[in-house]
């Protein structure tokens, strides 16, 4: 593909919780893909069943009560919840027909989270040596929204995850990223009741913000 070309970008969303696995090997499939030129980027939003995923950084006492299968990934960072209620968001960008600088894209997803939140009246912020998204909330803060990526021949794959409304009685099983000190939250936690139709909408401006369309 010419790099004066610009990318073209599908969105897909599930209809139902899709198994991790299966998600992993269409993941897979797609980078291949658009690594030969074969497909068009994509951003795929879904939900997954109850699970818990390590990340290349994971360090196994975070696994406090395995109650959900258990994960190992090629993403970076350490171990997250997924389940229903949670929007995930894969990102399969070229970055080679963008900006090949890796720093730079993990900013352009914060930033798309902070966006995304902004768009409900949540103020999302960055908090450094803590990976993800959080929200001050009195005298503590608390985690919304996880991100973890890995690129391959500069072809991106793994993405964000948003908590919209989950049982956040899940993340218990795990320290979630690592990070003992904060505890976690999501929309529904802090009084905004949306539908994920919603969050997919506003998920959609945004990055077509941050990204282009």
């Amino acid at each position: 593909m010419d790099a004066a070309v610009k990318p073209r970008l599908e969105w897909k969303t599930a209809q139902g919780p899709v198994p991790y696995p299966e998600a992993l090997a269409e993941m897979e499939a797609r980078v291949d893909a658009i690594t030969a030129e074969r497909a068009a980027e994509q951003v795929w939003l879904l939900e997954h069943p109850p699970i818990y995923t390590a990340g290349t950084s994971a360090n196994d006492a975070d696994l406090i009560d395995a109650r959900f299968p258990v994960y190992r990934t090629g993403r970076g960072g350490q171990f997250t919840y997924h389940g229903p209620g949670q929007r995930v968001g894969y990102v399969m960008l070229n970055l080679k027909n963008r900006k090949a600088d890796v720093r730079a894209y993990v900013e352009d997803l914060e930033q798309w989270l902070i966006e995304t939140l902004a768009l409900f009246g949540v103020k999302g912020e960055r908090r450094q040596g803590r990976v993800g998204i959080w929200v001050v909330r009195k005298n503590r803060e608390d985690k919304i929204a996880a991100l973890g990526v890995r690129i391959r021949h500069w072809v991106t794959f793994h993405g964000v995850a948003l908590n919209v409304n989950p049982d956040l009685s899940h993340f218990a099983g795990i320290v979630p990223c690592g990070v003992r000190d904060h505890g976690v939250t999501s929309l529904a936690d802090l009084g905004i009741a949306v539908t994920m139709a919603d969050v997919d909408a506003a998920l959609k401006q945004s990055f077509e913000k941050i990204f282009g369309a």
